[in-house]
């Protein structure tokens, strides 16, 4: 007899939290999405086919949804009864108010001292940042990320607009390893506890080597990879080692300046990194991307073209690998972004079904309410 699935229920809104569920579900768990009758925020957010979100579908598909409204007396009731039966609670409401729901982790811990409470916030549970709101753009800003990302970009003015959610997306996959190791604790002391992710921290992790620059300023800037166009687009060159350099001067034809002492050693080629790729420039300009990155490659010049998210997709390495798996609600199929691992006992891929809004709830609570009056 197969051992029951680690069952998670997931309190968790918009991206951070949700996506940190989905990962759970990739690896087989039972997902119970909890959600206001008026259901997630993203299930209105585009891409939209036919009224389904796309981007919600992808941050929630393999779940069950419950509709609870935690407003009522009731909702909280049937959310303390499922947490009840929970491994696992996630949720990245604000600090502080799923205790005012009577759902923080010294209540449900109480009743079910095995569970794995992960709280997802923008500066973590206590202190003064916990009062504070927390959006991905506010951490990307209060981190100092923007202003790296800025001093990156000679000339820029004011730091790029933010589109992409590094926080959100990097916190979820901090919690979601949070809480497998917390799971392994558990098997061996029997005990659950609360994990405590904060936005502000996962981004600050990632900047490994500007955090230690903070510390020890350098009098010579990082180096940075440039990119370098094309006859129709951009691409990467990064000739680290000396056989990488030997190799693109010899595609290059051996122009004279490669022998330029400054040059000559890796800490030299990159103090003049930006002139080398100046001079790369003058031949890959005439040149097309492909042209480029085939004749590069070919050497063993490390190269890649710019490819859009489209031309990722569809890269015959990309569909090899199976880097995205099929999903589908009420409008249809589409592909979403499997879990960026693979595991040789594990199933981890996403899963297909993502769903519709309550349609979880009746067979859900009503098997909670035979097993408690039974």
């Amino acid at each position: 007899m197969s051992p029951r699935p680690i069952r998670v229920l997931d309190f968790g809104q918009v991206m951070a939290g949700p996506l940190a569920g989905r990962l759970m579900a990739d690896v087989g768990a039972e997902v119970i999405k909890i959600e206001t009758p008026e259901g997630d925020a993203m299930r209105g957010r585009p891409p939209l086919r036919d009224g389904h979100s796309a981007y919600f579908g992808t941050l929630n598909a393999g779940k069950r949804s419950v509709v609870l409204d935690l407003k009522t007396e009731a909702g909280r009731r049937d959310a303390f009864a499922l947490a009840k039966t929970a491994d696992v609670v996630l949720e990245n409401f604000r600090p502080g108010v799923m205790a005012r729901l009577g759902l923080g982790y010294g209540a449900l811990s109480a009743v079910n001292p095995g569970l794995i409470y992960c709280a997802i916030s923008g500066f973590g549970q206590q202190g003064e940042g916990a009062k504070r709101p927390a959006y991905a753009p506010m951490i990307h800003a209060a981190s100092g990320l923007d202003l790296a990302l800025m001093d990156f970009s000679p000339g820029a003015e004011r730091p790029a607009p933010t589109g992409m959610f590094f926080a959100d997306v990097l916190a979820a996959v901090y919690a979601w390893g949070a809480v497998q190791t917390a799971l392994f604790e558990r098997e061996r002391t029997g005990q659950g506890q609360i994990v405590d992710v904060a936005l502000m921290d996962s981004l600050i992790s990632m900047m490994i080597y500007e955090c230690q620059e903070a510390q020890f300023p350098q009098a010579r800037k990082r180096h940075v990879y440039i990119p370098v166009r094309t006859a129709d687009g951009f691409v990467i060159v990064v000739p680290l080692s000396g056989k990488n350099f030997a190799a693109m001067l010899e595609v290059l034809g051996n122009p004279d300046w490669g022998q330029d002492t400054r040059f000559a050693t890796p800490a030299g080629r990159e103090a003049n990194w930006a002139e080398i790729m100046d001079r790369v420039e003058l031949w890959t300009a005439s040149r097309s991307s492909d042209d480029c990155e085939r004749l590069f490659m070919a050497a063993g010049v490390p190269c890649s073209r710019y490819r859009t998210v489209a031309e990722a997709l569809a890269d015959p390495v990309s569909v090899e690998r199976g880097i995205t798996g099929q999903v589908e609600d009420g409008a249809g199929s589409f592909d979403v972004p499997n879990p960026p691992f693979r595991m040789s006992l594990t199933e981890a891929h996403v899963r297909r079904h993502i769903p519709a809004l309550g349609e979880g709830t009746e067979e859900i609570l009503g098997a909670l309410r035979v097993r408690d009056d039974g």
